[in-house]
């Protein structure tokens, strides 16, 4: 099985908020958040395994910004680690007041645990994830560190 490079898999998604997705106040829940996170993290696992993957686990989800009706937001997902079955994908949300120049925030990161899976639904070895540039190799050698802490609970 060839190794993967992490840009081989990297997505990025934009949407734009409705009021539908959003509180009385107008700010959009972060459920409704979560939910495209998770989305995109889920995407980002499948074009790497080549195959169907489940949420196994969620980490560090830190809201930063606020979001609101009207705003664009953008889900840009990426590997940071692989395991034999399990893949960490790192997912960053930006936000963006689309009537106002350069207003493009970081508003949420999140890290999400995908399990590839095969035909009856068992965890499979997929790709190993090849880190090209110092940047990937730390968020290699940081994903790595936390796939081993969770191994020790």
């Amino acid at each position: 099985m060839k190794k993967k490079t992490m840009k081989e898999s990297k997505i990025c998604i934009g949407n734009l908020m409705e009021p539908n997705q959003a509180n009385v106040s107008g700010n959009v829940h972060g459920g409704e958040i979560m939910k495209l996170m998770d989305n995109t993290a889920g995407i980002v696992a499948h074009r790497h395994a080549r195959s169907n993957t489940v949420t196994a686990r969620v980490d560090g989800l830190e809201f930063i910004k606020p979001i609101h009706i009207g705003n664009l937001v953008t889900f840009e997902g990426r590997l940071t680690y692989v395991g034999r079955s399990s893949m960490e994908v790192l997912v960053e949300v930006y936000v963006e007041d689309l009537e106002v120049e350069n207003s493009k925030k970081l508003a949420l990161t999140g890290y999400f645990t995908m399990v590839g899976l095969d035909e009856n639904e068992r965890p499979k070895k997929v790709p190993e994830l090849l880190p090209e540039t110092p940047e990937e190799e730390k968020l290699f050698s940081q994903g790595k560190q936390r796939y081993l802490s969770r191994k020790k609970q």
